[in-house]
């Protein structure tokens, strides 16, 4: 008799009734149970830990030890806030990098308004466009623009909207790959960015066929706008760019009449790097002989000139020969250095700081609930703190990024996480809703709808995906993909060059060849993954209301159904350590890659 599955502890049971069991785990990539189990033991690595403080109490210190962990603590805070404004500045100089990269060519794409004319094409170009700038503000800023313009209808923009919420999701993801050294690390984190992303996407994939066939945001958009009397207001407070701007403003400076023209058609053939800052008005008085008898000195009412002078920037790329092209790969280059550096740094840092007693404090404080019954109330909180610090510091990504880190050094749980995403979501809108307010007066009915189209896309996603608990789908599968990206690094790449440009451009194709083209290809290819997830759902649940073939994918060529093939043929290509998955893994995974051992041995 066949011995049992070294791999499987589960008890014994016929294959009819533990064939979901065997399918639920080659859904993860023809593992053997969950990722944390083979790797971890018994132990949860999305659980926060239990933080203890092994070192001596403050009171059993001497007074040198006390000022020596004084001076030393007073100094990795200083690191820590040092790094944290590199770090912020690095993804302003980033962002610059990308708008000099593609920043035109997002303007092309976005002023064909027969493209936007098409649903899925606006929502692609959408995402495009904010992924080439890397800034949801300007993307937002250049629809805005259009629908002034009159080029873009407010119809037409709604799906550009949801896409542009989308694309900023792909700064978190960048973050996160640079806590790729450490496995669990990364695991967190990058489940931190995937459930930002995956809430996104299901957002805007459940909300453009409802607004294609009733437009319930430029309804309702169009209601609200109504309902209120608006007055331009002020500028939107800009607290971040305050702080940011000394530094990022030597190193370059853009013009951001040229990113915003280049959507509306008004865009020359000009640099975007900005040569000039100001004017200064010089005036040269002379002298008039009548003039000077009656005034007893110069008259500039008849003899003065006035002239304009422009006054250079000063920035590193003032007066340089190179091309935009050129200037933005220097930027990416020394931004992404500089970005991973001190994420390296401050990831150190608060590993260093944040353990024993204040560790356990600051993660105790930052995932608390309240006491029951009022447990359901702390998320909604964390909703409201997310908004209003991402509307104090006037950036989504840099909030993002910011959390992103913490999750990987096990600070903030992913439960918690997911409410201050959705929350810097709505900070963002309430952002450019001011900013849309301080618009001029023949901009400001169209950018304030388009600024309430984007509050309302938000908000209809925290009712879809966040109210009802049992509908919270982007944790499980964040986690999912976090599991996944521990064991294979590599699809972490495959996720950010698939959902953020390959789809898209796929789908860009499609439409631009017309609809009928996109629903005979994208059809099929939709309700084949449906029924993919349906086969697998009754797999796990109801495996006696499938065909005996169907309740197992073991007929499937193993490349089909495991990841194994593909990470070996990466390994291939890439033999380093990271590419590579971990060793237990790797040999527990053989066991439901054979499909004789999936018919022969009980589990």
């Amino acid at each position: 008799m066949p011995t049992s599955l070294t791999c499987a502890q589960d008890p014994p049971a016929t294959l009819d009734t533990t064939v979901g069991l065997v399918d639920q785990r080659l859904g993860n990539a023809g593992t053997c149970g969950s990722a944390p189990i083979l790797e971890d033991g018994d132990v949860d690595p999305w659980a926060l830990p239990q933080l203890k403080d092994t070192g001596q109490s403050w009171k059993e210190l001497s007074m040198a030890s006390r000022v020596l962990q004084g001076a030393a603590g007073f100094l990795k805070v200083c690191g820590l806030l040092g790094s944290l404004y590199l770090f912020i500045c690095s993804l302003d100089i980033l962002s610059s990098a990308f708008q000099l990269l593609g920043s035109k060519v997002a303007g092309d794409i976005f002023k064909d308004n027969v493209v936007l004319s098409n649903p899925v094409a606006g929502l692609v170009i959408g995402v495009l466009g904010t992924v080439l700038v890397q800034s949801s503000s300007t993307s937002s800023s250049i629809v805005i623009s259009m629908v002034a313009s009159k080029l873009l209808t407010v119809r037409a923009s709604v799906p550009v909207i949801m896409g542009v919420n989308v694309g900023t999701s792909v700064t978190s993801t960048l973050v996160s790959m640079a806590q790729s050294g450490d496995r669990d690390a990364f695991r967190r984190a990058f489940g931190g960015s995937a459930v930002h992303g995956v809430f996104n996407w299901l957002t805007a994939l459940t909300l453009l066929p409802l607004e294609s066939a009733a437009a319930p945001l430029e309804r309702l958009s169009a209601l609200a706008l109504g309902a209120a009397s608006l007055q331009p207001g002020g500028h939107a407070p800009d607290i971040l760019k305050v702080l940011t701007q000394p530094l990022t403003r030597l190193i370059v400076q853009l013009d951001a009449d040229v990113i915003t023209g280049s959507g509306t058609g008004n865009a020359t053939n000009s640099s975007l790097i900005k040569r000039r800052c100001g004017t200064e008005v010089q005036t040269t008085a002379g002298n008039s002989s009548t003039c000077a008898a009656a005034t007893g000195g110069p008259c500039p009412a008849r003899n003065s000139s006035a002239t304009e002078q422009q006054l250079p920037c000063r920035h590193l790329f003032e007066g340089t020969a190179l091309a935009d092209l050129a200037v933005g790969f220097i930027l990416l280059a020394a931004s992404l250095l500089v970005l991973c550096a001190c994420l390296a740094l401050i990831v150190k840092l608060l590993s260093s700081t944040l353990r024993g007693r204040v560790g356990q404090a600051v993660s105790t404080v930052v995932n608390a609930d309240f006491p029951s019954p009022f447990g359901w109330l702390s998320g909604y909180l964390a909703i409201l703190v997310g908004a209003g610090l991402t509307f104090a510091l006037q950036s989504s990504s840099v909030f993002t990024a910011a959390v992103v880190p913490l999750m990987g050094v096990r600070v903030i749980s992913l439960e918690r996480a997911y409410p201050l995403f959705l929350g810097s979501n709505i900070g963002t809108t309430t952002t450019a809703l001011l900013a849309a307010l301080a618009s001029p007066s023949d901009m400001l009915i169209s950018a304030v709808q388009v600024a309430l189209i984007h509050f309302f896309f938000n908000l209809a996603g925290i009712l879809l995906w966040y109210v009802v608990p049992a509908l919270r789908l982007p944790i499980p599968l964040a986690r999912r993909f976090g599991d996944l990206t521990a064991r294979y690094r590599w699809v972490a790449v495959a996720y950010l060059l698939l959902s953020f440009l390959l789809l898209p451009l796929a789908a860009c194709g499609l439409s631009l060849a017309g609809s009928t083209v996109l629903a005979a290809v994208g059809g099929p290819l939709l309700v084949l993954v449906l029924l993919i997830i349906l086969v697998a759902i009754l797999q796990r649940h109801r495996p006696a209301w499938l065909p005996r073939r169907l309740r197992s994918w073991a007929w499937l060529p193993l490349w089909l159904r495991s990841l194994e093939p593909w990470d070996r043929l990466v390994s291939r290509c890439c033999p380093c350590k990271a590419c590579s998955p971990p060793q237990a893994a790797a040999k527990e995974a053989h066991c439901y890659e054979n499909p004789e051992v999936l018919a022969s041995q009980q589990l």
